[in-house]
Parts: structure tokens; C-alpha cells; sequence
């Protein structure tokens, strides 16, 4: 059974209840750099099963989505109310060759983007935090609920990194298998 937006919204905001959510925005990059510097190209690629994604193409999503996320921060914050439109992650993850291909482009995309809205967002006033977007699917979404939500999915995907790189034993280049 698929989960429903509120299922979703409801178990990845679970996942950030009372942590600091831009401290989490943080983390990820330094987790996700841990878990997968010095992996085998070939383990990073190998998917779960036909129907999950590998590691590489979280890491691609996560670049596209921190992408998405730059773009919507920057529009709530030159106009406040503006409709924020979803956008298929699936539809994105089939266009992404490139940094699947490269997780290691993948991460340094991800990496200078994420720096650089935490930097935006450790600028904003009060004020700012509560500017909105109204999201074609989740309805009316300030600053302050977008970086939560962000968070959240944030975890989700290192838990699932975390647990593909456990299944296959996370060997790396140096260990000999």
C-alpha cells in the first residue's frame, strides 16, 4: 500500500521532532560524506532490489532535491503566498544519468548547494522564517516547515543509505572481499 502525502509529511517530520532542524540540514553532509567516501563505484550502483534505489541514486536525488529546495526558499523569500509547484522525483531520477553515473559530482553538488542555503537561511530575520508558499500538494508551507521538511527527508535517505551500505557489508577499496 502506497503512503498517502500526510502519511508521508507525518513520518518524516517524526523522524526531527525536537531537533534543531538547520542542525540537521547541516549534518547530513558530513554523515553522508562518512558513509560513502572511499566506497567501491560498484557498491555505491548496486540497488537493494529492482524496486529501491542504490545509494548512487539517492545521492543524485538528494542533489536534485537540494536543487528544488534552493529554488522554492528563494521564491517563498522574494514573495510571500507564491505557489510552490511539486515536482515528480521520479520523472527527475530518470534524467539524472549523470550524477548517478558520479556520485562523487552528485555530492559536491549537493554539497554547494546545501552550504549555500544554509548560509541564506542562518541570514533570515523572524520574519523571514514565517514568509510562506502555498505547495500544489501540502498546502501552505513557511520557510520554518519547508526546512523541517527537509530535515526529515534528510534522515529518511541516510537511514536508507545507513541500511543498503549494512546489507552489502559497506566493504571499501581497501578491504579485500
Amino acid at each position: 500500500m502506497q503512503e498517502t502525502t500526510g502519511q508521508y509529511i507525518e513520518r518524516i517530520t517524526g523522524y526531527v521532532k525536537r531537533k534543531n532542524h538547520l542542525k540537521v540540514l547541516q549534518a547530513t553532509l558530513k554523515s553522508l560524506g562518512a558513509l560513502t567516501r572511499g566506497k567501491w563505484s560498484s557498491t555505491l550502483a548496486r540497488r537493494p532490489s529492482i524496486d529501491k534505489w542504490s545509494v548512487a541514486e539517492i545521492v543524485a536525488h538528494l542533489a536534485e532535491s537540494e536543487i528544488v529546495f534552493a529554488h522554492r526558499l528563494r521564491m517563498v523569500l522574494s514573495e510571500d503566498g507564491v505557489p510552490i509547484q511539486s515536482f515528480d522525483e521520479k520523472k527527475w531520477q530518470q534524467n539524472a544519468h549523470a550524477l548517478i553515473k558520479d556520485p562523487g559530482l552528485a555530492m559536491e553538488l549537493f554539497s554547494v548547494v546545501r552550504e549555500a542555503n544554509i548560509v541564506l537561511l542562518r541570514s533570515l530575520s523572524r520574519t523571514q522564517w514565517e514568509m510562506h508558499g502555498t505547495h500544489s500538494e501540502r498546502g501552505r508551507e513557511t520557510v520554518a516547515r519547508m526546512v523541517e521538511l527537509y530535515a526529515g527527508h534528510d534522515v529518511n535517505h541516510l537511514m536508507q543509505v545507513r541500511n543498503i551500505l549494512a546489507g552489502f557489508g559497506s566493504k571499501t577499496p581497501s578491504q579485500r572481499g
